[in-house]
């Protein structure tokens, strides 16, 4: 790493990013000496110098570019999940390390301290202007060795393969063929991996003729582009305001004006008699539990004017750019339920960075819509065996070629994709 100008206020920038560092320690998301070695090492601010420092030095996602539909398609990611994925990479000085996703280079200058000089970096990025931004912050900050290119990240990088790991900072369907080929025999991939309903960022390693986990958490991240994008999941407009929207991979197993219209007619509430975070639901285990066990599992959400509207039962809401507020929702012939907290609870709101910390147990109810109780039922038995088999996370996941033959036992289910079979390994689905 070269030596670097000195900033202004260059005290303070410090005195900022150890409090990151501390906070992401204290959050278990830093474990090991090289990581956070990395982080007190790189500073983030080089890499989104537009962007006000208290801003830059908070554990928060800051979005950096836009597509013409308005989508959000580059981000520097949230510090606790880049600290958790690099974790779950497990570098070592002198690796080649392959990233599709290079966003600002904030994650390349970290792998690359970590890797130092006997290493090698090569990260990877499909739009020509993110390509140029990350060169010149990695310049600025030093890291001018870690090699940017412009290409398809789901082709790999064929020119400086094999790998000893390869990471990707955005979701995946499945684990392409390039990314077969190109990583060495026991390296190690990590990638956020688009399941059922849900995204976990998965560390595999490979073994033989497939991957195998070794770490399952959770995530979320905008999706991969290109030849191998995967596809977003379709936000089916409920009622006259495109604002208010089902998240489903899927058409609905009822007509979405019939869904408004339980949205705003008659509803009873529903204890559940366990207590629960807004992360367990949206995105923790329960989500994960229910969106396996329950096919009809969606996300519904309230975007802008329309959180004001009360239309989604007050479960969690983010104070961002754009207000929001989202649930989870049952569908059924028979009608829908939603996931809420106690009645006489207003719904909270959030910062992304503040969300899982701030965020303390509530006492779950059900709103149910409609006079038939059976989903009602239906969904309470759900959850309360979630939380009496222990709350359980996925277990294990294994990656093999789409063409190989397996029989999954009782507890595993089998998620076919173009090129990749998954076998997720759960007790929760005996």
């Amino acid at each position: 790493m070269k030596e670097l100008p000195l900033d202004q206020n260059n005290n303070n920038i410090n005195v900022l990013n150890q409090a990151l560092v501390d906070e992401l320690k204290s959050m278990g998301c830093i474990q090991t000496p090289r990581v956070e070695a990395a982080f007190q090492a790189v500073l983030r601010h080089r890499f989104i110098p537009e962007t006000p420092l208290e801003e830059v030095y908070s554990n928060r996602v800051i979005l950096t570019k836009q597509d013409q539909n308005g989508q959000w398609i580059s981000s520097s990611s949230q510090p606790a999940i880049m600290a958790i994925m690099l974790e779950q990479l497990d570098l070592e000085p002198g690796q080649k390390v392959l990233e599709l996703g290079a966003g600002t280079g904030y994650n390349a200058a970290l792998m690359a301290h970590i890797v130092g000089e006997t290493g090698q970096v090569v990260t990877v990025d499909i739009d020509d202007d993110l390509v140029e931004a990350a060169q010149a912050h990695l310049l600025v900050a030093g890291f001018d060795q870690v090699q940017v290119v412009c290409a398809d990240g789901g082709y790999g990088y064929k020119d400086a393969a094999p790998f000893d790991r390869i990471i990707l900072t955005v979701g995946a369907s499945e684990i392409a063929p390039a990314w077969w080929e190109q990583l060495k025999p026991k390296g190690r991939i990590v990638l956020p991996l688009m399941l059922t309903g849900a995204m976990k960022s998965v560390a595999f390693v490979k073994v033989s003729n497939h991957f195998s986990s070794i770490s399952v958490k959770d995530c979320g991240f905008m999706p991969l582009r290109g030849d191998f994008a995967a596809m977003r999941p379709n936000e089916i407009q409920i009622g006259p305001d495109a604002n208010l929207f089902i998240v489903s991979e899927d058409e609905l197993l009822i007509n979405r004006d019939t869904v408004y219209d339980l949205l705003v007619g008659e509803s009873k509430d529903w204890a559940v008699d366990i207590e629960v975070t807004g992360g367990d639901v949206l995105n923790g285990s329960l989500w994960t539990w229910l969106v396996f066990r329950e096919p009809q599992a969606r996300k519904l959400i309230a975007k802008g004017d329309m959180v004001e509207q009360n239309i989604v039962p007050p479960l969690i809401g983010i104070d961002g750019k754009e207000r929001s507020a989202g649930t989870v929702v049952l569908l059924d012939k028979a009608g829908l339920v939603a996931l809420m907290r106690p009645p006489d609870q207003p719904l909270p709101l959030f910062t992304l960075d503040k969300l899982v910390a701030s965020d303390l147990p509530f006492a779950l109810f059900i709103r149910q819509f409609g006079a038939n109780d059976s989903i009602t039922q239906r969904l309470i038995t759900e959850i309360r065996t979630w939380n009496a088999t222990g709350r359980p996370a996925l277990e294990k996941i294994r990656a093999y070629p789409r063409n190989s033959q397996y029989i999954p036992s009782k507890n595993e289910v089998v998620i076919e994709r173009q090129w990749t079979k998954l076998i997720i390994e759960w007790q929760a689905l005996a």
